[in-house]
């Protein structure tokens, strides 16, 4: 007699982060990728939308439907999701600083088909903290984003019970290089800041603020150090229980629970031997998936080829299979937790705690996340941990297969030019523009004021922000008018960038390099200046900071100002500061506009700057950048920062010296 077959848990909900091109594009492929079995949908915006710009915003240039799907007005967010009930479906939106905006289109276009706000479900990311430290996508100051957060979380708690208000976002720490004791503890400082904020509010009682609690959720990474990941994430859990308890008192065990949702690493994806990426993608899903006390509620796992482009539909379905395979055909989900009674699963566990909690004490001693990314604590630390970890691949002591060991290899019949990629077409951007005039031309222009006047109350006033803002979106207000009345209302923000200017102690290595930095010094009669830019709106820092890090470690008087910086303010900064050699770092793949943008622009300035650029570049866009004038080209196989320094104080010796003509 054989017993019964075991109960399955339900599997957690399968998603793809996509959106690119166009509203009707991003349609299309999500209602594709909903027959193959993805449950729930990950929606990736174009960074003038993250940024609030309209498509016809100077910044805005070249940067229209490369990452993620542009949302200019109600009309594109009705095309996404045309044919989607949003009654039935749950929906992610990774957005920030224009969070409560977006929620407010997708609430337009719920009310629109009729379905109840309270049967929508799903997850706004509408975490700033670590847009300040990471991904860059900020607009506004810490206090009146952190409001922007109460306001939608207060909102939301009230009129769509169902959705998650919050996704506190670990996941780009990690990316930035944050070690796990940085993820968890800078993300629960995240948390904690955000409901002490609505707790000082006043607006909520004590039972309506522990659903706050309830709603929130949070949005993590994970790494190939597989056994520390799996511990990472059941610290989570005990921490994020123990803060809640003790903290905020909050009695009910459920509203306790650490709901996360998943994307594994994408930083440790290698455009060397790409194919690789596949075996690392599983192996960081099983760090969220085997843990049943740990286990991720959503997942959605990079492509393969994340590192050389944009992925085809191909190969997102890919990493949509190596979902559905662990959870149908394993036996995973019969079982309960297999590490529970593990000594050495529950010492790393501890130990993740411990020094987690250390860290809260310091920031909390410091005042709290806000005041931790105001004075640039966070940001310096998560520069020199990816610092050490970019030196230890260097150095050999981190391997990383394929890249810096066992890279003989053979031609991948994956990997082929141009193809092997999803290319955004160049009419997106111009057709995006034309659906924009076209809108503003037909709506009510008074509405539109009436509406933006109301807003601007609103903000100033500190009234809840949402009802103010869902009018906006059935008005036919776009994103750029919202973006920009609240911009009069709060005034923008530029975040620390973490990278000072003094050389560490530990320049170790790089001896040879400074000599010859002071060298080439001597000849051009003062010291060599390298201006690092990040032109348009990519906010992804991290490659910048690297590389003014060790520019400033070899020697070099390095100019960097941060993200989100017009070509033309890059030049002019280049004409100001004299710089001998300006490097340009986009990774949003919008290299081929702003860099030729920049270049072109030096000409015309009459200015003699050799100009060198790095990020996701494919081979025939390097070869057509060099032909336009661009020094050297660089990519993620270029992990090798000192040869980079070498390269650059080559060229600009080059530069130096008189040409024989």
């Amino acid at each position: 007699m054989t017993d019964s077959a075991p109960k399955r848990d339900k599997p957690w909900i399968f998603r793809t982060y996509a959106g690119h091109s166009t509203a009707k594009d991003s349609n299309a492929l999500y209602r594709k990728n909903l027959t193959k079995g993805q449950t729930g949908l990950s929606v990736a915006f174009d960074l003038p939308t993250q940024t609030g710009y309209d498509a016809d915003h100077v910044l805005a240039k070249g940067e229209v439907g490369k990452v993620g799907v542009p949302i200019s007005h109600f009309g594109d967010m009705r095309a996404l999701f045309d044919g989607i009930p949003l009654a039935s479906m749950n929906t992610s939106m990774t957005i920030n600083a224009t969070a409560a905006w977006l929620m407010a289109l997708y609430i337009a276009v719920a009310d629109e088909q009729g379905a109840p706000r309270t049967s929508l479900t799903g997850t706004i990311q509408n975490d700033i903290i670590k847009e300040y430290l990471s991904r860059g996508t900020y607009v506004f100051p810490p206090k009146p984003s952190l409001r922007l957060i109460k306001d939608i979380a207060i909102f939301t708690t009230s009129e769509l019970p169902k959705w998650n208000p919050m996704n506190v976002c670990s996941y780009h720490l990690q990316e930035a290089g944050a070690t796990p004791v940085q993820e968890l503890a800078f993300a629960l400082a995240t948390a904690i800041a955000v409901l002490d904020t609505v707790k000082a509010s006043g607006e909520v009682d004590h039972d309506q603020f522990c659903e706050v609690v309830g709603r929130i959720s949070f949005f993590v990474n994970a790494g190939l150090r597989f056994i520390t990941e799996v511990c990472k994430m059941r610290a989570f859990v005990d921490l994020w229980d123990e803060i809640t308890r003790e903290r905020y008192g909050v009695a009910d065990p459920k509203q306790r629970l650490f709901r996360y949702g998943v994307q594994v690493n994408s930083l440790g994806l290698t455009e060397q031997q790409a194919e690789n990426n596949v075996t690392r993608i599983l192996i960081e899903m099983l760090a969220v998936t085997l843990s049943k006390k740990a286990r991720a509620r959503a997942v959605q796992l990079p492509a393969w080829n994340e590192a050389l482009g944009l992925p085809r539909p191909w190969d997102q379905q890919w990493s949509l299979r190596m979902q559905q395979i662990l959870a149908y055909e394993t036996d995973l989900l019969e079982y309960g937790d297999i590490f529970d009674g593990s000594a050495e699963i529950a010492r790393k566990v501890d130990a993740l705690k411990r020094e987690a909690r250390d860290e809260l004490k310091r920031i909390e001693e410091m005042g709290g996340a806000v005041a931790a990314v105001e004075s640039g604590y966070m940001k310096q630390q998560l520069v020199e941990s990816n610092t050490a970890r970019l030196e230890a691949i260097e150095r050999g002591e981190q391997t990383v297969v394929g890249v810096n060991k066992y890279t003989e290899t053979e031609p991948s019949p994956l990997t082929g030019g141009v193809e092997t990629i999803l290319t955004v077409s160049e009419d997106a951007e111009r057709d995006q523009i034309e659906r924009l005039k076209a809108w503003r031309a037909q709506r009510d222009t008074r509405a539109v004021q009436d509406a933006l006047a109301a807003l601007k109350r609103a903000a100033t006033g500190g009234g809840n922000i949402m009802p103010a803002s869902i009018d906006c979106a059935k008005a036919g207000v776009t994103t750029g008018e919202w973006g920009w009345t609240l911009r009069e209302a709060f005034g923008e923000y530029r975040a620390p960038t973490g990278v000072g200017r003094a050389m560490r102690n530990d320049v170790s290595g790089l001896d040879d390099i400074r000599a010859d930095v002071d060298r080439v010094s001597k000849k051009l009669g003062r010291r060599m200046t390298f201006l690092v830019g990040k032109p348009g709106l990519d906010g992804h820092s991290n490659g910048a900071e690297q590389i003014a890090v060790r520019a400033r470690d070899a020697g070099m008087q390095v100019v960097y100002e941060g993200i989100r910086l017009t070509p033309e303010e890059i030049v002019d900064a280049a004409k100001k500061e004299k710089a001998h050699v300006i490097g340009l770092s986009i990774l949003s793949g919008s290299h081929m506009p702003l860099v030729k943008d920049v270049v072109d622009r030096i000409k015309d300035a009459g200015l003699d700057v050799p100009v060198v650029a790095g990020g996701i570049i494919p081979p025939e866009d390097a070869a057509e950048l060099e032909k336009a004038g661009v020094a050297a080209v660089y990519t993620p196989k270029d992990f090798e920062l000192n040869r980079i320094m070498e390269d650059l104080v080559r060229i600009v010796e080059q530069k130096s010296e008189p040409s024989d003509a």
